[in-house]
């Protein structure tokens, strides 16, 4: 036996049934190397362990990435954050870019959609994925000189996933994990018993969840006084409407950061960030909408780091509300959609093509051989005839004055109008349209046809649960379908990548059928920087500043 298969052979002696059939899908071939070290990272196996079986399998080695050198002040443009910063409430990209900054997380995503551990050593699911245990970091403290243990993990969990108060995470929670599942085993050691098996539930507790920062057990809120936190820097100012400012974490359990300083300035809008950052008053901007990136990307100064994103922008049909209650109608208005003019024009090629449903191509499970739907006039007039549409209708379509939206909601007007569909456009401000975001308060939830933005996850879970679910909370479709609700339930218990290949498939096939919500393109995120500015991590969570350097 070559030394290589006996290293293998070894090593698959001390791994379960589930880590053994993901070595399965790597050596027949069915599983490749980014997508072997997720599956491996999630079910909490080392990523130097998972490193060495690739590498004896033939498939390469991981790259080791350049170190910058330490010292200097970054300087960072964001959006103005939308109220008093609270990691249990907050939901927008300015409050929780400041709060990556201070506060740690289980465990992060990287670009490959792998799980790193930070406060977390490691985790391991039980037989069916009903029980995740996870073995906490030793010597960690907070900035407050408090240890880091057990106890703030649970009271951190009971709080997201408390139903009585307003935690923004239990959009991920609910269903998934209740008060009171987060329970200690010892001071380093935390189990999470879920309210049904689920196959990825470590990314629940990542940085995907930009909720789960975890907090001391003593926290009673006003994070703004202290943005305690257990990260790689500390507060030195902060000061609303205006910015703030943080300092190198001398005690930092990790690699310290290699800047002195952060400085955050808030801008009211996307524009002035830009003149910002071309003035050279900032050196990194958080992502910016693909309608102004041309600004940036013309730049000489300035280089724009492109991260294939799961983002994407749902267009919704009530499917209880005429004339979307015939399936034929909602196939129709997505066959008269040409997406390539959506990726290459709107998007200017910066996206991935949709396939009508929320498996995007950067996700593992997503089955390829389904094919793909393109622009198909004749059969989507033949689809409205057999409906009794032939002259086409009036409908008013709902969306946000957001990025791309507008843009998209014009084009499709126009494609819509070839088939006979005439639609009148009715863009709101981002307040008005999402509400109070709940069913009978919200021209997002309530509208008979509308586009929403959702931001990227590096599991399909939420995107699968809460717009598309019969209960969900964000099922603007209004879709009720058993059997696709079992379907999801399949697919999100499953550990084993067979398992979940296959349930992703039948999802896949059913939502092309059914078609409640239309998902035409991915759009990348993009994440603009000045030229000196090196070590950035491109993943599409957010900014992690800690190993950046300026030349």
């Amino acid at each position: 036996m070559p030394k290589h298969f006996r290293m293998i052979d070894a090593a698959r002696r001390n791994l379960t049934a589930i880590e053994n059939s993901a070595v399965d899908e790597l050596l027949a071939g069915r599983m490749g190397r980014r997508d072997f070290l997720r599956h491996g990272s999630v079910l909490g196996l080392s990523l130097p362990f998972l490193g060495s079986l690739v590498a004896a399998a033939g498939l390469g080695t991981q790259q080791a990435r350049a170190e910058g050198k330490p010292g200097g002040t970054v300087r960072a443009g964001v959006a103005t954050p939308g109220g008093a910063i609270d990691p249990v409430t907050y939901y927008d990209s300015g409050s929780y870019q400041l709060v990556f900054q201070t506060a740690e997380f289980l465990c992060i995503t990287q670009a490959d959609l792998t799980l790193k551990p930070v406060l977390a050593e490691s985790w391991a699911p039980n037989e069916d994925g009903s029980v995740w245990t996870f073995k906490l970091r030793k010597g960690v403290k907070f900035h407050n000189g408090e240890d880091f243990k057990a106890d703030d993990v649970v009271a951190t969990f009971d709080r997201l996933a408390d139903p009585s108060g307003a935690s923004n995470a239990l959009s991920v929670f609910k269903g998934l994990l209740s008060k009171g599942g987060t329970r200690k085993v010892d001071d380093h050691t935390v189990a999470f018993h879920l309210d049904a098996p689920n196959g990825s539930f470590p990314y629940s507790v990542s940085i995907d969840n930009y909720n789960a920062v975890i907090l001391p057990a003593s926290y009673k809120g006003d994070y703004e006084k202290t943005f305690e936190g257990t990260g790689p820097f500390r507060l030195e100012t902060y000061t609303p409407k205006v910015g703030a400012t943080f300092v190198r974490n001398p005690d930092y359990w990790g690699e310290k950061a290699l800047p002195d300083r952060l400085e955050f300035k808030f801008y009211g809008d996307v524009q002035p960030r830009i003149l910002a950052l071309q003035a050279g008053e900032v050196d990194i901007l958080d992502a910016v909408p693909l309608d102004v990136s041309q600004v940036v990307l013309n730049s000489p100064d300035i280089t724009v780091l492109r991260v294939a994103s799961t983002a994407h922008r749902q267009l919704h049909m009530r499917c209880d509300t005429g004339p979307f209650t015939d399936k034929r109608v909602r196939q129709a208005l997505a066959l008269c959609i040409d997406r390539s003019k959506l990726v290459d024009g709107l998007c200017r090629g910066m996206a991935a093509t949709g396939n009508d449903s929320p498996f995007a191509p950067a996700f593992p499970a997503t089955d390829k051989t389904v094919p793909q739907r393109v622009q198909d006039i004749a059969k989507a007039k033949q689809l409205l005839e057999a409906a009794g549409a032939a002259s086409g209708f009036d409908i008013t379509l709902t969306t946000l004055r957001y990025s791309d939206i507008p843009g998209y909601a014009q084009l499709f007007q126009n494609f819509a109008k070839e088939i006979g569909a005439r639609i009148a456009l009715n863009i709101e401000d981002q307040d008005k349209y999402y509400g109070k975001a709940v069913f009978g308060q919200s021209d997002w939830l309530d509208s008979p046809l509308g586009i929403t933005d959702y931001a990227h996850r590096s599991v399909p879970n939420v995107f699968l649960k809460s717009p598309l679910v019969s209960d969900g909370p964000w099922n603007a479709a209004h879709f009720k379908n058993p059997a696709y609700d079992g379907m999801v339930t399949s697919y999100l218990k499953a550990l084993d990548v067979g398992a979940q290949r296959s349930a992703a498939s039948d999802i896949q096939k059913l939502l092309l059928d059914e078609t409640p919500v239309i998902f035409s393109y991915f759009p990348d995120l993009l994440v603009p920087v000045r030229k000196n500015v090196s070590g950035l991590p491109p993943i599409a969570a957010g900014l992690l500043l800690d190993r950046v350097s300026l030349s």
